[in-house]
C-alpha cells in the first residue's frame, strides 16, 4: 500500500514545503499541466504526494485518507475536535508562522487586556441590550481562549475574509484573527491586546491516527529515518 502525503496545492506554503522535505533528502514536485494537482516524490519508494488545500487537510488527516500531511497548526486545532486524538504532531517546521490574536479599536484607549475586555463586554450588554461581538473564522480556538480567560459577554459572529474591516462595517465590535506582522491591523486602527496570542501558528507535519499504516510499515520506516522522526506511539504497523 503507498503512504500518502498531503501537502498544501500552491502558493508560498507549498514551496516552503517542497524546500524544507529537500533538506531531508526527498523531492517533492508537481507533475502534469498546471492546473492539474498532481506530484511525485523521489527519494522514497512507496510514498504518493497528495496536493491539497491546506484547510482541507485536517480533515483528510482526521478521515485517515491520508498518512501525513502539512498545514498551519491553527487549522488543526481549529478543525478538529480533541485534535490529538486524531493527529499526531510530528515536526514544526519552521516556517508559516503567524499568530491568532484579539484587537480592538485603537480607539478604546482603556482596553488594553482581557480583563479590560471583560470589562467593557458587560457595560457594552448592559448598555446596547446585546452581546459584545468578536468577528472570526476561529470560533473553537477563540471560545477556549476566552472562557480560559474569563471573559463571558460576547458572541462570535463568523466572518471568512477581511475580518479586519468587520469594525469598520460594524458588524462587530472587536476581532479573533491570524496576524504575521500587524501591518493591516494597524491600517485598520486595531491593536492587538497586550495578552498571550490564542495560538502561535506555524506550519507542522501531522501523522493521522485513523490512517491504515499496516501495509506501509517500510516506507514508514525509511521516510521517518529521513526526516528524523523517532518511533511514534499511537500508529498502527
Amino acid at each position: 500500500m503507498t503512504l500518502k502525503l498531503g501537502v498544501p496545492s500552491k502558493g508560498r506554503l507549498m514551496d516552503k514545503t517542497f524546500e524544507w522535505f529537500a533538506t531531508h533528502g526527498l523531492t517533492l514536485k508537481r507533475t502534469g499541466a498546471d492546473r492539474e494537482y498532481a506530484g511525485s516524490v523521489a527519494g522514497v519508494d512507496g510514498v504518493e504526494l497528495v496536493l491539497l488545500s491546506a484547510s482541507e487537510i485536517p480533515r483528510e488527516l482526521a478521515a485517515g485518507r491520508i498518512h501525513l500531511g502539512v498545514t498551519g497548526s491553527d487549522l488543526v486545532r481549529e478543525t478538529l475536535a480533541d485534535w490529538q486524538a486524531q493527529v499526531v504532531e510530528l515536526a514544526p517546521m519552521g516556517f508559516g508562522h503567524a499568530d491568532l490574536i484579539v484587537a480592538v479599536p485603537k480607539a478604546w484607549v482603556d482596553v488594553e487586556t482581557l480583563d479590560d475586555l471583560d470589562a467593557v463586554a458587560a457595560a457594552f450588554r448592559a448598555r446596547h441590550g446585546f452581546r459584545l461581538r468578536i468577528a472570526t473564522k476561529y470560533h473553537r480556538l477563540v471560545r477556549e481562549y476566552l472562557r480560559a480567560h474569563g471573559v463571558a459577554d460576547y458572541q462570535l459572529v463568523d466572518s471568512q475574509g477581511a475580518t479586519e474591516g468587520t469594525i469598520k462595517n460594524l458588524t462587530a465590535e472587536a476581532i479573533a484573527d491570524i496576524t504575521s506582522t500587524g501591518e493591516t491591523l494597524s491600517a485598520n486602527h486595531l491593536k492587538i491586546l497586550r495578552d498571550p496570542p490564542v495560538h502561535c501558528s506555524q506550519a507542522t507535519l501531522f501523522a493521522s491516527r485513523a490512517a491504515n499504516w499496516d501495509n506501509a510499515a517500510d516506507s514508514r520506516a525509511t521516510l521517518f529515518a529521513k526526516l528524523g522522526v523517532g518511533d511514534v506511539a499511537g500508529l498502527d504497523a
